[in-house]
């Protein structure tokens, strides 16, 4: 009785282990990435608006934009005016008249060799 009982929970453990799909994981390390990341957003971060400026504290502390782009939105309150500004290398984003967010702009294609 007691080999049947072996035999029997051998047999359904080999079962078990060959019938279990395998667990299988890729890993891709991302801290240089992360880093350079982070490097580049830091630095230009330091040379635009920050959130919640006013239009005015903008131009003074930044200069004229190259371009003012026409207002979007506005026609009610919950929708309302956002005005964009850009700068060489970057827009500058603004909901009335506070800065709301920042985009650096996205750097040419590398020529073809």
């Amino acid at each position: 009785m007691f080999v049947k009982l072996v035999l029997v929970t051998a047999t359904s453990l080999a079962a078990a282990i060959l019938i279990a799909p395998t667990a299988h994981a890729d890993t891709l390390d991302t801290k240089a990435t992360k880093r350079h990341h982070h490097h580049a957003v830091s630095s230009a971060a330091s040379n635009m608006p920050v959130r919640g400026m006013t239009m005015a504290q903008v131009e003074r502390r930044f200069g004229a934009p190259a371009e003012k782009l026409a207002p979007a939105g506005g026609d009610t309150a919950r929708h309302p005016t956002i005005n964009r500004w850009r700068y060489a290398g970057y827009t500058v984003y603004f909901e009335r008249n506070r800065v709301l967010h920042n985009v650096v702009d996205e750097a040419p294609p590398a020529p073809k060799s």
